[in-house]
């Protein structure tokens, strides 16, 4: 079953989300517009957003209060990929050119930086204070990842740690975020918002260490991007740590750099497949993802559920 089908009967609400978010991104500035719009329309699975509308289920679903929150996170998530690609420079993200490749690297910049101040003017719409706190904690948090991951390119002796530290911060808080403020804005228990902010945890770990496998396992027409892209912009994640326990393998991944070619970085990626390095990668993102299956069953049943399950499941087994 395709992803957008598992939340079908959300469809309404989902549309009116991507139509707030052109409307959220507007600026008497046609380079800011344009440049935002151009993010919006790379597309993306939107999982934030379902996310967010998912849990307000758990409490009194009101799509004129929830939209506010669903928008803001992708907002944040929407500001912290323009700020990745400046850092990575990255050229391509979801196939199109990023916003630093078709303008520069200060249009990207700013574009982040209107693209976060948006989200906060959103966020103002709802009225929880402790969601405020929870939104202004974990910004503070994603901006420490962004320097952690500056920090750590071609940092070929950082440790699991590390690496599960980063990718915390980098991904899975976020997603987390989205469901417990899903659930406070809708008046949900406080039992039942800490619960969904642990599936958001485990589900958004499980995805990124999937993000990271696919990074040597899928295409580049399915990536959007060249395969290996993450080791050759220095980012060093779970694939390539446990490839470096053999250590003939790891001379020849510390020699990477950004004149690698693409024929290298093939033979390497290669040579990584064959350390058993993926079979490892995918066991630790199984065991994120059975935790969040776990935490699952000590929430309402119903179809809320059910959807949370089986899209946990998709993201965390996904091919591409």
């Amino acid at each position: 079953m395709k992803l957008n089908m598992m939340y079908s009967f959300l469809k309404a609400d989902i549309d009116l989300i991507e139509k707030e978010l052109e409307k959220a991104i507007e600026s008497h500035s046609p380079l800011l517009s344009e440049a935002s719009l151009h993010l919006l329309q790379a597309g993306g699975k939107r999982i934030r957003p379902v996310f967010v509308l998912l849990a307000a289920k758990f409490g009194r679903y009101d799509i004129q209060t929830i939209k506010n929150v669903a928008v803001a996170l992708e907002l944040i998530h929407m500001a912290s990929l323009v700020h990745d690609d400046v850092i990575d420079d990255a050229e391509l993200r979801r196939g199109k050119p990023t916003i630093k490749a078709k303008w520069d690297n200060r249009i990207a910049m700013y574009t982040g930086d209107y693209i976060f101040a948006k989200s906060l003017e959103y966020m103002t719409n709802v009225e929880a204070v402790e969601a405020h706190k929870i939104l202004a904690n974990t910004i503070v948090e994603v901006c420490i990842g962004e320097i952690e991951q500056i920090k750590d390119k071609y940092r070929y002796n950082q440790n699991l740690r590390d690496y599960f530290r980063r990718i915390k911060r980098k991904t899975a808080l976020l997603i987390a975020v989205s469901c417990q403020l899903g659930a406070i804005a809708s008046g949900a228990e406080e039992p039942i918002h800490k619960k969904l902010f642990l599936f958001g945890y485990y589900v958004g770990m499980s995805f990124q260490i999937t993000d990271d496998i696919l990074d040597f396992t899928a295409t580049e027409k399915e990536l959007g991007k060249p395969a290996g892209s993450d080791l050759l912009q220095g980012n060093i994640t779970l694939p390539v740590l446990f490839a470096m326990t053999d250590q003939s393998v790891k001379e020849k991944i510390i020699l990477v750099n950004e004149e690698t070619t693409k024929e290298e970085m093939n033979s390497l990626i290669e040579l990584i497949k064959r350390t058993g390095a993926i079979e490892e990668s995918h066991k630790i993102s199984q065991r994120y993802l059975d935790k969040a299956l776990g935490i699952l069953e000590g929430l309402p049943n119903g179809r809320t559920k059910k959807t949370f399950r089986d899209i946990a499941n998709y993201i965390g087994k996904r091919k591409y």
